[in-house]
């Protein structure tokens, strides 16, 4: 468990505090790419507690800065997309993607007062279908050569979803393997042909064996965790029988990604963003290693969860969740339907808006949660003191990480994983062609 003061050390990320300073040094998802679709690139953002708008100009430059106009505080999310950047129907004031002023039409025509006032703004990149920002001091970090972001846009596809909690609640199921034996268990197994956009339903790799049943019958996985220069691998191992082994490798990338197999085909990287200290949005890129991402299907089967324009789950602590006791003796676990996000989050937000971590029992599979927690108050420290946080020097060289589903010689796991996960790079024509641009 943790002390009051250190639980709010950890979970506090507005503009002032600690982990607000940390989390401000590395860049954040903002938008997906989509939700500026239309005749008017224009939406108003709530991140790490402050009020912002992102807009793309004409040119394709996005752009986000603070909501209210540097001039009377008028919103700009409800400005005009026009002449090369957001123009504040107040007076008409012009602002670039750089908080630059270029005009300020009611002033007399020689006035040069505009160049004297600049709209506080952040820089921004499109990467693997988000637009990322950057809220911190100086130069921001390289992004790492992880699968996700090398990568063509063909195989790699974006989503989001709001949770009603603290980020770090949200963040820790994802470095929770043991939970998934429970959460996610299914009293019958799917078609695995029938799998495509699913997780834990695909066959185990190396093994006829469906995940659903594999979780279901071996619940209790040995937990192995590794620092890694990214942040933590964490291994689930568990024996099927006296010669094979299962080994689900999974990855915290620090501060608040993780990366997760998906399928034998996928991957998911997932971030989890601070909106505020209640709220926050899981943003995934779903990476393919064989064929062109569907889409299409991808979209349609989150959409039956998620509504737009917002990403708000349908299911939620209003509506309990879709639970249904008749589908939790006979069906799923939780009997709250099939699709895990909705587990995961009925799972974090019933901790409360900020979990009381001074109230917890930490148990020996909770080692990885352990490991990260200790690395985010280091970290939180090593900014306060003016040093670098892990992963804002010499990001750019790092590539994978490795994850993967895979069946191997008990005696022989590690290795069995590692020559799995070889091959599928091997046979990934555009992983090739990333490692040579690193």
């Amino acid at each position: 468990m943790l002390s009051a003061d250190h639980n709010r050390l950890v979970t506090l990320t507005g503009p002032g505090t600690p982990a607000g300073a940390l989390l401000r040094r590395y860049w954040q998802p903002a938008a997906l790419v989509e939700q500026l679709d239309g005749p008017r690139p224009v939406k108003p953002v709530r991140l790490l507690g402050e009020d912002l708008v992102l807009f793309r100009d004409p040119e394709g430059r996005y752009g986000l800065m603070d909501r209210h106009c540097a001039h009377r505080g008028a919103d700009l999310a409800f400005g005009r997309c026009e002449d090369g950047g957001l123009r504040c129907p107040f007076h008409g004031w012009l602002f670039d993607a750089a908080g630059a002023c270029l005009e300020q039409p009611a002033e007399p025509a020689d006035s040069q007062f505009y160049r004297k006032v600049r709209q506080p703004a952040y820089p921004c990149v499109v990467r693997a279908g988000i637009v990322w920002a950057y809220l911190g001091p100086g130069e921001p970090p390289a992004f790492p050569a992880f699968d996700c972001f090398a990568a063509p846009d063909s195989h790699v596809f974006a989503f989001k979803g709001l949770i009603a909690c603290n980020w770090l609640q949200a963040l820790e199921v994802g470095i929770d393997p043991a939970h998934a034996s429970f959460l996610h268990r299914f009293f019958e197994d799917d078609d695995p042909a029938a799998s495509y956009g699913r997780q834990f339903r695909d066959a185990t790799a190396g093994a006829d064996i469906p995940m659903t049943r594999l979780l279901r019958e071996y619940p209790r996985p040995v937990i192995e965790v590794d620092s890694t220069a990214y942040g933590l691998r964490i291994a689930a191992l568990r024996q099927i029988n006296d010669q094979a082994m299962h080994v689900r490798v999974t990855n915290l990338v620090f501060p608040h990604g993780f990366v997760i197999p998906m399928s034998r085909a996928m991957t998911i990287t997932q971030w989890h963003v601070p909106v505020d200290d209640t709220h926050c949005y899981w943003y995934a890129a779903f990476t393919s290693f064989a064929d062109p991402v569907d889409k299409a299907q991808m979209r349609a089967q989150r959409l039956k969860v998620y509504s737009l324009p917002d990403y708000i789950p349908i299911k939620n602590a209003g509506n309990d969740y879709g639970f249904d006791p008749y589908e939790q003796a006979s069906a799923t676990y939780t009997g709250m339907g099939d699709d895990i996000n909705v587990h995961d989050q009925w799972a974090v937000e019933s901790m409360g808006p900020i979990q009381d971590r001074t109230r917890e029992h930490l148990a020996s599979s909770d080692k990885a949660i352990i490991a990260f927690r200790r690395m985010l108050m280091q970290a939180i420290a090593d900014v306060a003191e003016g040093r670098d946080p892990p992963l804002t020097i010499g990001a750019a060289g790092i590539v994978g990480p490795s994850t993967i589903d895979a069946v191997g010689p008990v005696a022989q796991w590690q290795a069995a994983w590692r020559a799995l996960d070889g091959e599928r790079r091997a046979a990934t024509p555009w992983i090739a062609a990333a490692l040579q641009q690193v």
